[in-house]
């Protein structure tokens, strides 16, 4: 569903304007050429311009088209498979302390670009706030607090009374803020990093989709249908919506659809006793349910898409409606006002790769629903590349291109309705009854 119109989307309403951009058209060069125009190409183009170097970002549709634009605003500082500890594990010395400081420190990278360039984009840095949906998962939310705070984060565990007084539930039992956590309005901030790197002196061309990259005595030269880039080196960050333009790209993630809804506004008294604090909730389900508030008051959140569950919009409206009103009673029956889709770039492990294609280009893609603090943080990792930084010095390890099966879509769609069994059973043992999701 990755084509369908940004038009249909709450962002896309209430958005800043994009700032004025143009298709390609002639033959320029440059000393990086970017492809997509997303957070991750966008904070690279950033990084470089301000550094001083000559980039071009060219972005196929427009500014924030992919997954930049269509997700539903949450910046969380975290993993979500994997606590610090298995990070390290898994990637060993130096990379798994690399890796994980990245991620870290990412939402703070985010709301600095923010204040730095007085961004229009609704970000809030109020907290991210995780809340378990069974007393058994209490212990795990006790050791990721303790964890992040390890990291020198300032995290906070909550009390059964805390969390109720938080998110104004009673179905919540303790949970934990990490203060650097935040949203925003997605759309908004991919075009106010446009128009920041803009302002740093980048180049960027919109409708100019790329159909073929070939190299060339200097560097590489990347075509669109009306010109092309001549350019030393070649940054994709293109995510689930790249194109056919380098062979087996596409096949190095798994796409899946996420369906975002967004409700009526909700009257000040309802949001006083709803998350009064502004924060984004997220629970410890392994299908989760996560919500937050724009800027009018609406609440906003999405869902996996696995059969009807988001396809049919009445009918997911009427669950998201039965959920809601068994978390937060004083809701009542709720209005959903819009209904839009996004793909998101999955890797098995949920890690972001950066791809060496070919000496010269690289790739960095595979945020796995991370991507609001993850392709921000990736953009000066990438930038740190374009500069020339050795690749053993680099945050994330370059690798070589490698495939995941494309049936891969499949296991998600099967384990969806296990793990609501799971957490439905979870939920039946402390004693509640959730509606079916």
């Amino acid at each position: 569903m990755k084509n369908t119109a940004l038009g249909n989307s709450l962002w896309h309403a209430t958005a800043t304007s994009a700032p004025t951009t143009a298709p390609l058209e002639s033959d320029v060069q440059a000393d990086v050429c970017v492809i997509g125009g997303g957070y991750t190409g966008l904070s690279t183009a950033l990084h470089l311009a301000k550094s001083g170097y000559s980039v071009t970002v060219l972005e196929a549709e427009e500014i924030g088209h992919g997954g930049s634009g269509r997700n539903a605003g949450h910046c969380t500082p975290t993993f979500i498979m994997m606590e610090p500890d298995d990070v390290k594990r898994k990637f060993g010395d130096p990379w798994g302390e690399r890796i994980l400081r990245l991620q870290a420190d990412a939402a703070n990278q985010v709301f600095s670009l923010i204040n730095r360039y007085e961004m229009d984009c609704e970000g809030q840095q109020n907290g991210y706030l995780q809340v378990a949906h069974s007393p058994a998962m209490e212990a795990t939310i006790q050791a990721r607090c303790k964890s992040y705070a390890a990291l020198g984060k300032d995290t906070t565990l909550l009390s059964r009374d805390d969390v109720a007084e938080l998110t104004g539930s009673d179905k919540y039992f303790g949970g934990w803020l990490h203060p650097e956590g935040g949203h925003l309005n997605p759309l908004g901030y991919a075009r106010e990093l446009a128009r920041a790197s803009l302002s740093e002196g980048a180049r960027i061309y919109t409708r100019s989709r790329v159909t073929r990259i070939e190299e060339q005595p200097s560097g590489w030269r990347v075509s669109t249908t009306y010109g092309s880039v001549s350019a030393g080196k070649v940054i994709v960050g293109t995510g689930a919506y790249t194109d056919d333009f380098w062979p087996h790209l596409k096949k190095s993630f798994v796409p899946l659809t996420v369906a975002c809804f967004a409700s009526e506004p909700l009257s000040k008294d309802i949001r006083q006793q709803v998350l009064p604090g502004n924060h984004h909730l997220v629970d410890t389900r392994k299908d989760p349910c996560l919500y937050k508030y724009n800027k009018d008051g609406r609440l906003v959140t999405s869902v996996f898409v696995e059969r009807r569950r988001g396809r049919d919009a009445d009918y997911t409206k009427r669950l998201l409606t039965e959920r809601m009103k068994w978390l937060h009673p004083q809701i009542g029956d709720m209005d959903w006002s819009y209904h839009w889709f996004g793909d998101l770039d999955m890797q098995p492990d949920t890690f972001p790769r950066l791809f060496e294609l070919a000496p010269g280009i690289v790739a960095a893609l595979g945020y796995s629903g991370r991507g609001v603090p993850t392709a921000t943080a990736m953009g000066s990792v990438l930038a740190d590349w374009a500069q020339g930084v050795a690749p053993e010095d680099l945050q994330v390890p370059l690798q070589a291109l490698k495939t995941v099966p494309q049936s891969g879509w499949i296991v998600p769609r099967l384990l969806l309705p296990l793990y609501r069994y799971r957490d439905r059973k979870l939920i039946r043992q402390a004693g509640l009854t959730a509606p079916t999701f």
